[in-house]
């Protein structure tokens, strides 16, 4: 599946009443999506590298697909309708039986999580892009007031 997509990176992870902001964005433009405390939670943990006791549900995925001879070649947030997000994971598998590649549905806040525990890049559809609010100068407020 060949879709028109732009990366984006994490810029910001942000407590709200009923959750948590992840804003993700490029040079060019910054969006929001909304997850629950727990997703946000674990971005966090991810991205400041936090040492954990104990595997969290995104660490055991990994693990399992490193088990498998599996990897997360990127992620696709592909499609957006009223505020809900869709995604895809493109898993790529090579080992002695020959090499496959499986695109997985998934919610963008898990695959987000996978992204950056395996350090791999996130995409998001140029459609998904032209059809959000850019949250820039927003993001931009809120990390003014952090300093």
């Amino acid at each position: 599946m060949s879709i028109d997509s732009s990366e984006v990176t994490v810029k910001g992870v942000m407590p709200t009443s009923n959750g948590c902001a992840i804003f993700l964005g490029n040079d060019i433009k910054t969006f929001v999506i909304y997850v629950d405390p727990a997703i946000g939670n674990a971005i966090n943990m991810t991205m400041n590298q936090v040492k954990k006791e104990r595997p969290l549900t995104h660490d055991l995925i990994g693990l399992i697909l490193k088990g498998l001879e599996a990897s997360i070649e990127r992620v696709l947030i592909n499609d957006v309708d009223e505020g809900t997000f869709f995604a895809r994971i493109i898993l790529r598998m090579e080992n002695e039986l020959g090499k496959k590649i499986i695109e997985l549905d998934a919610r963008p806040s898990d695959s987000i999580v996978l992204a950056l525990q395996m350090k791999k890049p996130i995409f998001v559809a140029d459609k998904v892009l032209e059809n959000v609010e850019d949250m820039s100068e927003i993001l931009e407020r809120i990390l003014k007031k952090q300093d």
